[in-house]
């Protein structure tokens, strides 16, 4: 919600005191979560705390210079959004100000304080094409008529969810094609309400479902350990904890590019700006791979940086979700990527410190964990109110302090979510990426998205998912001997499972995000790596029962080229003709 649209009926405060991001009024007029503009420059700021005739005000921009006796302005709004085209290929604030307009009206790289736009531009005209007829009777939520946002992506108009009630209908009294702006009617219905593309919605309130589902496909990343060994689904939750400097971001950038979503929701909560701008120069040059288009074309962006003022770090998180559930609920699957929930934690506890409310554990508020699961359970599978299914998958990153995992933002978080996804310091230093910990992270969906795979993929997927798993776990229990008596004490059989155990992570576990060809591998070529992997492992036990050394089977010619299977663009006929040269190489030794 802009300034200009915000300033009838309002009630004014005087600024009593001044605490950094915290601002305490008297004598105003005000709801908790209502959106105020503070001191004479109208600074923007949010109701978080009414104790008798004090209201507590956490303000989204830099304080400094407001003091007291200043007024306090009260728009009588929750803190909204604005919805509707426009919204893809754009760039935001924590607050959807449109950092491209904001620049324009700049003098410098920097934004003035108190300065603000509409989360879209209510001026743009946009070709709206009707779905529906006069006479045909809608309800809330339903779609009347389709713009083309993007090259991408469809943009549904709806009837909004509060302009009607649950269960109730009205006709079309009238509706026309055309060239409109998002602030004019589009269709009428017969009780009088105009329909216009642009609807608000408050970022605190989830939008209203019909029902929420056990999600059952996969949201492919093309990354091989996730869709592979820890899937997630499409409505699922994940998070990405790890230390400094073990690829958070670069994951969370490949699920971004390459993750089968319709439509993806990019929220830079809290982190370094040039990570932000590597998103914006890299997504318009990458192509979609499911049909060439500019990435940006499904993406929109919230950059909320690290020098950024940190109540709105706190709203970030929101402003990303309420932006997902609108296009959920045209149906559509989008992914949210919140990179990172540890610097929302840490502007939740700021203010939490300012209000000097009581601490819970390393100075968080109490509320940590609630305020988490409400994040979180805003994803999800689900039935919209106009009969469409749509999803949204929130994946959050996590910076836990040295990669200390006991800390109470990952645990909370664990709590929570069923996908996770630990980053391991030590394999980041080997040069080992991802450097997800295969022994530590896990998926609670693999069980119900294991009969789309095997649909999809293959029908042994599950059993060979499984057998890779096994081995990887003898692995680590058999590194613990190794460092201790060294690999050659070792009986030759499991020298050869640590053998096969090499390969799998150097052929499967690993994955070059920077190649053009392994950056991304469909679930069929993830599949087909591991199956090469097995036939390498199961000829190598019948020659070694056979007799034959174990130092002969792995210097057989043919299996360091397993290694090369992910950057092979035509990898269907290389893996059989491997496959065909392993079993050939091994089975010449007896």
């Amino acid at each position: 919600m802009s300034k200009a649209e915000s300033t009838d009926g309002t009630a004014t405060g005087v600024i009593q005191s001044v605490s950094g991001p915290v601002v305490s009024a008297r004598d105003l007029d005000a709801r908790m979560n209502d959106v105020v503009y503070v001191g004479d420059e109208g600074l923007m700021g949010e109701v978080i705390e009414i104790e008798g005739n004090i209201t507590t005000i956490q303000v989204y921009e830099e304080t400094s210079g407001v003091g007291p006796g200043e007024p306090v302005e009260n728009t009588g709004e929750p803190l909204s959004v604005d919805l509707g085209p426009g919204m893809l290929d754009a760039i935001y604030d924590g607050v959807q100000r449109p950092l491209d307009v904001l620049e324009g009206k700049m003098e410098s790289p920097y934004l003035d304080r108190g300065v603000d736009a509409p989360g879209i531009d209510l001026e743009a005209e946009w070709e709206f094409e009707p779905t529906v007829e006069v006479g045909d009777e809608v309800g809330r939520g339903d779609v009347i008529g389709i713009v083309e946002e993007t090259v991408t992506i469809d943009h549904k108009v709806m009837v909004p969810p509060n302009a009607l009630d649950d269960g109730e209908t009205a006709a079309i009294e009238s509706i026309e094609a055309g060239s409109f702006d998002v602030t004019e009617a589009v269709a009428e219905l017969d009780n009088g309400v105009e329909i216009s593309m642009h609807q608000e919605w408050p970022v605190r309130e989830p939008r209203p479902t019909v029902e929420k589902r056990t999600p059952r496909t996969p949201l492919v990343s093309g990354q091989r350990i996730l869709d592979g060994l820890f899937p997630i689904a499409k409505g699922g939750t994940a998070a990405i904890p790890g230390p400094f400097g073990s690829g958070k971001t670069v994951t969370q950038h490949q699920l971004a590019k390459y993750a089968d979503a319709d439509i993806i929701v990019y929220v830079g909560c809290g982190e370094r700006g040039n990570e932000m701008t590597e998103v914006i120069e890299d997504f318009p040059e990458l192509e979609d791979p499911a049909n060439g288009n500019p990435l940006m074309a499904r993406t929109s962006l919230i950059a909320n940086t690290s020098n950024m003022p940190v109540a709105a770090r706190e709203s970030c998180i929101y402003t990303g979700i309420t932006i997902a559930e609108y296009y959920r609920d045209m149906g559509y699957d989008v992914a949210l990527m919140a990179d990172s929930t540890s610097r929302w934690a840490e502007a939740m506890r700021e203010i939490s410190s300012r209000l000097e409310e009581m601490p819970g554990e390393e100075g968080y508020p109490a509320y940590l964990a609630a305020r988490l699961a409400q994040f979180y359970e805003r994803a999800g599978y689900f039935e919209n109110i106009n009969g469409t299914e749509g999803s949204v998958s929130a994946i959050g990153a996590v910076s836990p302090p040295g990669g200390d995992f006991s800390e109470p933002v990952t645990q909370n978080t664990l709590r929570i979510v069923k996908t996770f996804w630990a980053l391991d310091a030590d394999l980041a230093e080997r040069r080992h990426f991802p450097s997800i910990n295969w022994n530590e992270s896990y998926s609670l969906y693999k069980d119900q998205l294991d009969p789309w795979f095997k649909e999809e993929v293959a029908e042994d997927w599950d059993s060979t998912r499984q057998w890779a798993v096994d081995v990887l776990d003898e692995e680590t229990e058999l590194q613990e001997i190794v460092q201790l008596v060294g690999k050659d004490a070792l009986p030759e059989d499991q020298q050869l499972t640590l053998e096969v155990a090499r390969y799998l992570r150097e052929a499967y576990l690993q994955q070059n995000a920077f190649h053009p060809v392994d950056t991304y591998c469909p679930p069929e070529k993830t599949y087909l790596i591991l199956t090469t992997i097995r036939t390498f492992n199961d000829e190598a036990f019948k020659a070694l029962e056979a007799g034959v050394p174990v130092e002969e089977i792995i210097a057989v010619e043919a299996i360091p080229k397993i290694n090369r299977i992910g950057v092979q663009e035509e990898y269907g006929e290389y893996i059989e003709e491997l496959k065909s040269e392993i079993a050939d190489g091994i089975r010449s030794l007896y």
